[in-house]
């Protein structure tokens, strides 16, 4: 009996540093495995591409995400409060339209186009607010319903064609306006070298953080993301937070507008179309992050310059366009592996 013990006991040993090592490699790759994918694919393209390191390159592929990742910020948010919102793409192309009706059909400055386009992003965040709070349809339904809304909407508000400086009216006169060359800026303009739209971005992700990380409102938002009815309980006004929530996704899917505005210079119909996957795909890879499972706002900028980075560089290298949507949704599911696959194996 003694020498079976004394046996079993250091093979119980032995076994113990082997589980902890590769329990911490497994937390090692949970953690910064997306951090070092990127990094990786970074150097490939830096190295393999002598285009990719120019910093005119670096600064086009932050511009080109810009919009996308301004709207992530947005369904970020309604993550954290556990819904999600499928209208942005549609808010950032009404922005494109309204910005266009104020100064090329109506013939306004571009201020005057600026506050138009927030407030029709406010407006849809308190429509989509009322469909879920009021109305209790199912987060993602109610925004569905609002994006078809809204492209139809658009639509309706342009009679079905873009808007372009010195078009025929439906009347037989020509529009009296044009795109303001201070507004163009927004997208076009640069300071210190930097695109503004990139500037707005950087701002608008330390913004959203400081709110998420740093506020009770924001701890609020995850409270009622983790639990919703324990929330309530203690007293907090769920209703009123999660369309708060929505309604701050709507304005930042505006900014989103205004930047495709200042890009394209006239009101395109299909704008902001494309947008909506590319929103989705950052804050959901996003949730990978540091291994966090949950939706946050360094995840989400994270996943914006990944997505860049992969544009970019398949553009450089001259592969088809189709292939950079096969590359970008292997990196989302490979993300998706990340925080849910392998934390929860990790938590198990």
């Amino acid at each position: 009996m003694t020498t079976t013990q004394s046996t079993e006991v250091p093979a119980k040993a032995a076994t113990r540093p082997a589980t902890s090592t590769a329990a911490r490699v497994q937390n090692a790759v949970i953690k910064y495995g997306f951090i070092l994918v990127t990094v990786a694919l970074f150097l490939y393209f830096a190295l393999s591409e002598g285009a990719f390191r120019e910093s005119a390159t670096l600064l086009d592929t932050l511009r080109y995400v810009s919009v996308a990742a301004i709207l992530g910020l947005g369904v970020t948010l309604t993550m954290a409060v556990g819904g999600m919102d499928m209208s942005v793409g549609a808010v950032a192309g009404l922005g494109v339209s309204v910005a266009a009706q104020a100064m090329v059909v109506h013939n306004q400055v571009g201020m005057v186009a600026i506050i138009a386009v927030l407030a029709a992003g406010a407006l849809a965040g308190l429509l989509n607010a009322l469909l879920i709070v009021v109305l209790k349809i199912p987060d993602m339904l109610a925004t569905l319903g609002t994006m078809f809304v809204i492209q139809g909407g658009k639509l309706i508000l342009v009679d079905g064609q873009s808007i372009t400086p010195g078009m025929t009216m439906s009347d037989g006169s020509t529009a009296p306006g044009k795109f303001t060359a201070g507004f163009l800026r927004i997208d076009r303009g640069t300071v210190l070298g930097i695109p503004i739209s990139v500037l707005i971005f950087g701002a608008l992700t330390v913004a959203a953080w400081v709110f998420l990380a740093r506020t009770r409102w924001g701890r609020v938002l995850y409270a009622i993301g983790a639990n919703p009815e324990a929330s309530r309980l203690a007293g907090i006004r769920v209703g009123a937070y999660r369309a708060l929530a929505y309604v701050i996704s709507g304005m930042l899917a505006s900014v989103g507008g205004l930047i495709l505005a200042s890009r394209i210079g006239q009101g395109d119909v299909s704008a902001g179309t494309s947008q909506l996957l590319e929103a989705v795909a950052v804050a959901l890879v996003g949730t990978s992050v540091l291994g966090r499972g949950r939706p946050n706002v360094w995840g989400t900028a994270l996943g914006a310059v990944l997505i860049g980075i992969i544009t970019t560089g398949l553009t450089i290298k001259g592969l088809p366009y189709y292939t950079q949507d096969v590359v970008e949704g292997a990196v989302l599911i490979l993300a998706l592996v990340f925080s849910f696959t392998l934390s929860k194996r990790r938590t198990a």
